[in-house]
């Protein structure tokens, strides 16, 4: 299921589930997608207890007469930005919205920060005044778009664009101090695959602060690796890191700052092993028990420009533990403790995809990983990539189906750990960037494309 690293379709695959906690998923919410300044405790919900499972899901889907998304009763959305907008720099929006933070900029405004993830013959919504990357001599189309919301009507003020001259921009994640790190998926250059005309080597993350009013000046962070990035999430207690690589044969990657909040300043780059747990995904058997508590130790990783793009290669030949396409993170906090969730896609003995839940270790105590769920059936859910949490705790992920026609949902997981289904995708695209106004009350949620950013509101906490 691994792709090139251009290609004209990037649907993937993950799966999710079903065996989580009701602490877990309350670490789940004080952190991630919800505010750049604030974070929110996330609640057991109402009609139904963890120890129960009670929660059954808010009701059947509801017909949309615009036919672009099924809802429940008592759930509406609105479209706030769509491909081929008018922006105030000039341009308008550019098509395969991915990945999304949102940020409280005060003053009674929010920030999206939005992904394109626009291949070099793509069309940027037109000309780019500086960037990152050239090909043949114009700016490549990739990178993030800004959408500045007034916070109580959700009307858009302003929206521009914020990175441009990069390949892929796919997933990502908030910052504790007010940005989004934004990955390219795609470590290509001058001389390599799908790398013709290029002059820039690509496949880094940047930095694009919530609150730029324009395009900045982009910094690739080299020393967090050159590798088929998809996200990221940052621990607040200590400023580190944590990546994924969307491959078959990955790892999970963790970026130490030299100087915690100052990513260009440099840092050490490691990848997870579990010892005696080479291989994680379970395709051959259940080698990596479900539930089951690993300590993990963190492996040095040098040369992180990776010219020949073989970190994960070099990971694996010192012992790190293989991951299945590592996409969606989300990092929470439970009782001064992070934990950081992340999707494993093609995981799986059904390779229908996992969940892992790795605990930040405390006063000496090593690092942990879990198999925090596998998937054994699409009735679970069927491929899923970006994750978020509701107010009330329950898991929100966003499916993305790897195949011709595509069926997508808006899947959430009750503490409980039992699915169901929040919205169904009627246009054959995926849905991406999941991500929580700072007073918990909208998920704002993009269709792949054509490009279009979408605010639900609902009762998350019923």
């Amino acid at each position: 299921m691994s792709q090139p690293i251009l290609t004209p379709d990037r649907r993937r695959f993950l799966g999710a589930g079903a065996a989580a906690t009701a602490t877990a998923f309350a670490a789940l919410a004080a952190s991630g997608c919800m505010s750049s300044r604030t974070s929110r405790r996330a609640q057991a919900p109402t009609g139904g207890t963890a120890a129960t499972g009670g929660f059954a899901g808010y009701g059947a889907l509801q017909s949309d007469p615009a036919g672009l998304l099924d809802l429940p009763t008592g759930f509406s959305y609105r479209v706030i930005s769509r491909r081929g907008d008018a922006m105030d720099d000039g341009g308008t929006v550019p098509d395969r919205a991915d990945g999304m933070g949102c940020f409280d900029l005060g003053n009674g405004e929010i920030a999206l920060v939005r992904n394109h993830e626009l291949q070099p013959r793509h069309d940027a919504g037109g000309p780019i005044a500086k960037g990152f990357g050239k090909r043949d001599g114009q700016f490549v189309p990739g990178g993030t778009t800004t959408i500045v919301l007034d916070a109580a009507t959700l009307g858009v003020k302003r929206q521009f664009r914020s990175l441009g001259g990069t390949i892929r921009n796919c997933s990502g994640g908030v910052t504790p101090w007010g940005s989004w790190l934004t990955c390219e998926e795609a470590p290509t250059g001058p001389g390599q695959p799908y790398g013709d005309g290029l002059e820039r080597d690509h496949g880094w993350v940047f930095e694009v602060p919530a609150a730029a009013r324009g395009l900045i000046d982009p910094v690739p962070l080299t020393a967090m690796g050159r590798f088929n990035h998809e996200a990221a999430a940052v621990d607040p207690a200590t400023g580190i890191v944590y990546m994924t690589e969307d491959r078959d044969d990955g790892v999970l990657y963790r970026f130490v700052p030299r100087v915690p909040g100052r990513l260009a300043e440099g840092g050490r780059l490691q990848a997870l092993m579990i010892e005696g747990l080479p291989d994680s995904r379970n395709w051959n058997g259940s080698a990596m028990s479900l539930r089951k508590t690993y300590p993990v130790t963190w492996i040095d990783l040098d040369q992180p420009e990776a010219p020949k793009d073989d970190l994960r290669l070099r990971a694996a030949a010192k012992g790190a533990t293989l991951i299945a396409r590592g996409e969606g993170l989300h990092m929470g906090r439970d009782r001064g403790q992070s934990e950081v969730f992340a999707c494993c896609t093609s995981g799986g003995a059904r390779q229908l995809g996992q969940i892992m839940r790795l605990t930040i270790g405390q006063n000496g105590q090593p690092d942990t990983l879990a198999l925090f769920f596998e998937s054994e059936s699409k009735d679970q859910f069927d491929y899923g990539d970006n994750l978020t949490v509701a107010p009330n705790g329950h898991l929100i992920v966003c499916e993305d189906q790897y195949t011709l026609l595509v069926d997508n949902h808006i899947r959430g997981i009750t503490p409980a750990g039992e699915a169901y289904t929040l919205a169904r995708l009627k246009a054959q695209t995926e849905l991406a960037g999941g991500c929580f106004s700072p007073d918990g009350r909208t998920l704002f949620v993009n269709a792949y494309s054509p490009a279009a950013t979408l605010a639900i509101t609902g009762p998350w906490a019923a």
